[in-house]
């Protein structure tokens, strides 16, 4: 049996990842969330700024979601640490759905496929990411089509799904 990202991993060395990666969780995302519902956030409010932030943490323009979550929070009046929280933490899937976001927009728009390949495009993006947005600014834009219509449906049922976990959290945090 396989954990998922521990393939041709001994199971203590997977085990030892899991709760590395379960710790980082802890101190980069509960305890923050933890310390803004002991300052008083409303979980409602909170869970719709972290949303906002995952979701603007995964769009397609890579380089664009600190600046662009900060924006929508000061827009919508939302919480802006709660919102990098959000943004931060979805910095690996942000990676993961590129690709993904890439190939939907190439479908959609009948364009012919992204001329790098995964690896060459990350090495792209993360020595030159301007030029690489400005080169593939088709792709990037269809992409942002693309993730435009996923976030009108996840943005309000990742708040939704939140909503009642950050109350939880926050009962248990005056109990203490």
């Amino acid at each position: 049996m396989h954990l998922v990202g521990c393939r041709g991993v001994r199971w203590n060395e997977c085990t030892d990842m899991l709760e590395g990666m379960a710790t980082l969780l802890q101190r980069w995302v509960v305890q923050p969330v933890m310390g803004l519902l002991r300052q008083g956030a409303e979980p409602e409010r909170l869970a719709w700024s972290l949303a906002l932030g995952a979701v603007v943490g995964v769009n397609p323009l890579i380089g664009s979601t600190t600046l662009l979550a900060l924006g929508l929070a000061s827009v919508f009046r939302l919480n802006l640490v709660a919102s990098q929280v959000g943004n931060h933490a979805m910095y690996p899937v942000e990676i993961a759905l590129f690709p993904v976001f890439v190939k939907l927009g190439s479908m959609l728009f009948s364009t012919a496929k992204l001329p790098l390949n995964g690896k060459a495009l990350l090495e792209a993006v993360k020595h030159h990411p301007w030029d690489t947005t400005r080169v593939l600014w088709v792709w990037e834009w269809h992409a942002l089509v693309v993730w435009a219509g996923f976030a009108v449906v996840a943005m309000p049922a990742i708040a939704l799904g939140l909503r009642p976990m950050l109350e939880r959290m926050q009962k248990a945090g005056s109990r203490k």
